[in-house]
């Protein structure tokens, strides 16, 4: 029987047929394979609908088939782009034919379509060139999405209800540099203490990860853009908002306000100590005004950050890093000192001496932030940066500081949770030797209200160099906005703070002076008066 005479029958009977043909060279056979692959696809996608629609269905039995359907329509043969779809699944499968220049897909409920429009768009895929999709090579598109009458609290988070498949057949696609963005349109209402979150189903675990994906959203939209470097089953997530739009505008405007004014009085502050002679001559005050300065260079290189994060100059960026990164650093070290020297005078001698004590104190402080840098440098320059404020929105706002997570944690979280918990052993060790020291002495009242009085100016001068900044662990969870609100208010005004405080022993030495002054001329007064009348 000739080829072109060869009828779309069972393969058994092919033989028969076309007994002038190989089985794989007849061309009913090729399609029949075709329709075989097609109706076996068409098969599971109407099995996972059926288990879509079952209210009794869980969400790990639908997840565990959705890796399922993918391996089929991979392994699905087309000769021409295919569009596959019931009530909640739609499915296309494009075969390539021409040089791959990039691809636009645009789905709703029922259809997707290649490079042209839909009415009632839901889903909107933009596949970069740097896919390389070779002729016949087949991309697979699907998205799923669970019926709402059906969905239970176990897909409440997810947006739109819906999932968005990629793939492409015999390839694992991954570390795209020009990245695949996957658009979800949705009517969805939000509330101010929700945001959305791009994830993709890691098919090993079965769990969702934000790995390799990025967010591009705010809450003016009314679509989400996953933009991300590998190809699989995507999903967007309706999480807790860590901190709302309207918050995190008003926390910049204190920081950035209670910033500007702490570096205003901290410069006060240091030409008020150049200029007191009794001032220099307490090393308590020294030690307090090197913290100031470390608070000077943390304000002057914190404020400019943003702006120098959006120049197009790298050597800048990289020295406001650097030297912010630094002061930061150096700010921890020195309230570390403050409650080292707090501990000295306080609980372990009166008028303790320590030979070049303040040299000493200066290299610590100075010198130990400015190794850390160094070594950091050292590893790799490129760990000082342009670094997102948020890291699911790499597209807004940036900063300059250290890019490396990692060397961010244990230099700054990891250092600081080390001094907060020294100065807090610190201080509660100052309180119990003044309740000890002064509350079984004679004239217990007085006394007792003298300590009062001290532990008050102890809580104010602790408050004044790092407690405050323990605050940022109580902004998790339940209180994230009160906590962040109390951080950035005490934090932003410190320098402010240690300026009044500076102004109150400055006030306090003038009338000691003017009190001592007084005193004399009141002496002299007499002794004249003594000499006149014998």
């Amino acid at each position: 029987m000739p080829h072109s005479q060869c009828v779309c029958l069972p393969t058994k009977l092919l033989n028969c047929l076309c007994p002038d043909l190989p089985v794989s060279q007849c061309a009913c056979h090729q399609a029949h394979l075709l329709q075989t692959g097609r109706e076996q696809a068409q098969s599971h996608i109407n099995h996972l609908t059926s288990l879509l629609k079952k209210g009794s269905s869980d969400a790990h039995e639908i997840i565990q088939n959705i890796p399922t359907l993918e391996k089929i329509l991979e392994e699905t043969e087309v000769n021409e782009t295919t569009l596959m779809s019931n009530d909640s699944i739609v499915v296309l499968l494009h075969k390539s034919t021409d040089d791959f220049e990039g691809l636009e897909i645009n789905a709703n409920n029922t259809e997707a379509r290649i490079n042209d429009s839909v009415a009632n768009l839901k889903v909107k895929i933009l596949l970069p060139r740097e896919l390389k999709l070779q002729k016949n090579d087949t991309a697979v598109f699907s998205t799923i999405q669970i019926p709402k009458e059906v969905a239970s609290k176990e897909w409440e988070t997810l947006y739109d209800h819906r999932f968005v498949g990629l793939s492409v057949s015999g390839k694992k696609i991954s570390n795209l540099r020009d990245r695949v963005n996957i658009s979800i349109y949705s009517s969805t209402n939000l509330s101010k203490i929700q945001e959305l979150r791009c994830v993709f189903l890691n098919t090993t675990t079965k769990n969702f990860s934000t790995d390799g994906c990025h967010t591009l959203w705010n809450y003016s939209q009314h679509y989400v853009t996953c933009s991300c470097d590998h190809l699989t089953y995507f999903a967007v997530l309706m999480v807790t908002a860590k901190l709302s739009t309207i918050d995190a505008e008003i926390l910049f405007y204190i920081t950035y306000i209670g910033c500007g004014i702490s570096l205003l009085a901290l410069v006060v502050t240091v030409l008020l100590f150049i200029t007191n002679r009794k001032l220099r001559a307490d090393d308590s005050k020294k030690i307090h005004i090197s913290l100031a300065v470390s608070l000077i260079l943390l304000n002057v290189h914190f404020l400019p950050s943003q702006a120098v994060a959006e120049t197009s100059s790298n050597e800048l960026c990289l020295y406001v890093a650097l030297l912010l990164h630094y002061s930061l650093l150096a700010s921890f070290t020195w309230m570390a000192l403050e409650g080292f020297h707090l501990y000295l005078v306080l609980v372990k001698v009166f008028n303790i001496y320590v030979r070049r004590y303040l040299l000493k104190l200066s290299v610590v402080g100075w010198g130990l932030p400015a190794v850390v840098v160094a070594v950091i440098v050292i590893i790799d320059k490129d760990n000082y940066g342009r670094v997102p404020l948020d890291s699911s929105k790499p597209n807004e706002t940036a900063v300059c500081y250290i890019t490396d997570d990692t060397a961010k944690l244990v230099t700054t979280v990891g250092l600081f949770s080390l001094v907060f918990l020294f100065n807090v052993i610190m201080f509660g060790l100052a309180i119990k030797w003044y309740m000890s020291a002064d509350l079984h002495k004679e004239h217990g009242r007085s006394k007792h209200h003298k300590a009062k009085q001290e532990i008050c100016t102890l809580l104010v001068l602790m408050v004044l160099l790092g407690l405050t900044w323990g605050l940022i662990f109580f902004s998790f969870g339940h209180l994230t906005t009160p906590g962040l609100y109390s951080f950035c208010i005490l934090n932003s005004l410190q320098g402010c703070f240690i300026f009044i405080y500076f102004v109150l022993m400055w006030k306090k030495s003038k009338d000691a002076t003017s009190k001592l002054s007084s005193s004399k001329v009141q002496s002299s007064d007499t002794g004249t008066q003594a000499k006149s009348h014998p």
